[in-house]
């Protein structure tokens, strides 16, 4: 099975230790979905290797390109503080990828 966190767990194993699922939905403005993707495609190997990232996805809608979808599992609460404070968030998507979006809905869910 691929791996989509850090490189010795698969997603049952990820998905198994429970902790906080983040899922966002961002739409690009027009004319800005390549240089979101591009800026994702060098973010998301650094997400996924954080100590607290126990499952990182982010993937783009097949019928709308301009939109993608964050499917984000991290220990607790302050692992995911942990990520907003990283210098990859930071400079990936505050500094580049926030302002190309035109939409960036965001919420937070417990595993039953």
């Amino acid at each position: 099975m691929a791996q989509y966190a850090d490189d010795t767990k698969t997603v049952s194993e990820a998905v198994r230790s429970g902790g906080l699922l983040v899922v966002a939905q961002w739409e690009a403005k027009e004319g800005e979905a390549e240089k979101v993707a591009e800026i994702l495609s060098h973010f998301l190997p650094e997400a996924q290797k954080e100590p607290g990232a126990q499952l990182f996805l982010i993937s783009r809608a097949n019928d709308n390109p301009a939109q993608f979808l964050f499917y984000e599992l991290f220990r607790d609460e302050a692992a995911f503080k942990a990520h907003q404070e990283s210098a990859h968030f930071k400079t990936y998507i505050a500094g580049q990828a926030l302002p190309l979006l035109a939409r960036r809905e965001r919420a937070q869910y417990s595993l039953i």
